[in-house]
């Protein structure tokens, strides 16, 4: 099966240029960065920035674990992806894969009030998105790795939980095992079957089987 006909079967309900205006109105793209405080006063931009945050940066640098009362990071997740295999388009490339990764992180402030923010990796080679990734650590509560190919997703996503403190989630890999998983159980309990003498059949072996059988396993 083409690359396209996936999408080309999800366009039915929209047509190609109501997609674009939608995407181009008013401020091109979907996502914004709005402050959380007033901001109305010198003595608010005093307490913002200089010489008031100082006083966090300090508290921050005795003890990193109030980076999470003081900053962004506790409630910051970063969708990042290098569009190698973005939804059923395949690899088109970084910068093409910024319209869903920005609608993923609308997604996570619209409907769980998780900030979110987009990042595009423009590199193919696992060791420099690994690198790329890791060191912005410091900058988020949690990542999201999106569309990124098979094999590579795997040992992208395995090496940044050993070498990150932050949670590392492959949305392909388990978020679709998730619902595979729970679709599983609410089935078997439905149908009054017993899972151990159930037998599943996985037709195909990509990211998402993959995390699936394994999940489902466990």
């Amino acid at each position: 099966m083409p690359a396209t006909d996936k999408t080309d079967r999800t366009m039915t309900s929209v047509t190609a240029q109501e997609a674009l205006d939608f995407h181009s109105q008013g401020r091109p793209g979907k996502l914004e960065i709005s402050p959380t405080k007033a901001m109305a006063t010198q003595r608010d931009l005093s307490l913002a920035y200089s010489p008031g945050v100082a006083v966090p940066v300090k508290a921050i640098a005795e003890d990193p674990n109030t980076a999470y009362d003081y900053t962004t990071r506790g409630n910051m997740v970063a969708v990042i992806s290098n569009g190698t295999a973005i939804l059923g388009l395949g690899n088109l490339g970084a910068l093409a894969s910024k319209p869903v990764m920005e609608g993923k992180a609308v997604l996570f402030k619209r409907f769980a009030d998780v900030d979110s923010i987009d990042l595009e990796v423009d590199t193919e080679n696992v060791d420099e998105f690994i690198n790329c990734v890791r060191f912005l650590g410091p900058s988020l509560g949690g990542i999201n790795l999106e569309d990124i190919k098979a094999p590579d997703c795997f040992i992208i996503e395995q090496k940044l939980r050993e070498v990150m403190d932050i949670p590392v989630f492959h949305d392909d890999q388990h978020g679709t095992a998730i619902i595979a998983a729970a679709g599983l159980i609410n089935a078997l309990a439905l149908t009054g079957r017993d899972f151990k003498t159930t037998k599943l059949v996985c037709n195909g072996a990509g990211a998402a089987a993959i995390a699936c059988i394994e999940l489902i396993k466990s």
